[in-house]
């Protein structure tokens, strides 16, 4: 089971509410922003971040840091991307069709979930942008999409660590 849909206690007020974190549930709350083990406790380990700034830029380091096997830990915890929302119009059950098409492709070509990162984009962008990058991805060699997936987990990892540190659940 992807360790984000483990129900993890959430900081009581953001970056100080993680720090307050006994060690083992500061990493249970970190394996929801990354899902390898070593990742989090690097994290929980190097715990207190003067600022989000610094939290955000330990977990940027940590995330270059991944080894292959690593990358494949964190990515196997990875629920694949949900379908966006049907937007009203003609076209929207197509769409998902050729989204849940895609994913499906995707995950046989590459044996693992397509991941992406949409933060800052509108939600009627969503589907476009997700079909256009899982077309594009498909494509790709497996070491260039491997790379690829790595970007766009330490980015998911980042906005994560961001609404952690922001106190969000």
């Amino acid at each position: 089971m992807p360790w984000q849909n483990r129900l993890a206690p959430a900081p009581a007020a953001g970056l100080d509410g993680f720090h307050a974190l006994p060690h083992p549930q500061a990493v249970v709350t970190l394996l929801t922003c990354c899902g390898c083990l070593r990742w989090a406790e690097r994290l929980a380990d190097h715990r207190p971040y003067p600022d989000p700034e610094s939290l955000l830029a330990a977990g940027d380091e940590a995330s270059y840091d991944l080894t292959s096997a690593e990358q494949v830990e964190a990515l196997a915890q990875e629920a694949p991307a949900p379908l966006p929302p049907a937007r009203p119009g003609p076209g929207t059950l197509a769409a998902h069709t050729a989204l849940r098409a895609a994913h499906a492709a995707y995950e046989l070509r590459f044996r693992h979930a397509f991941v992406i990162c949409l933060d800052g984009y509108r939600p009627d962008e969503v589907m476009d942008q997700t079909l256009h990058a899982i077309r594009t991805r498909l494509a790709h060699e497996p070491d260039e999409e491997r790379s690829v997936a790595a970007e766009e987990l330490r980015r998911l990892a980042r906005a994560r660590l961001a609404r952690l540190a922001a106190g969000c659940p």
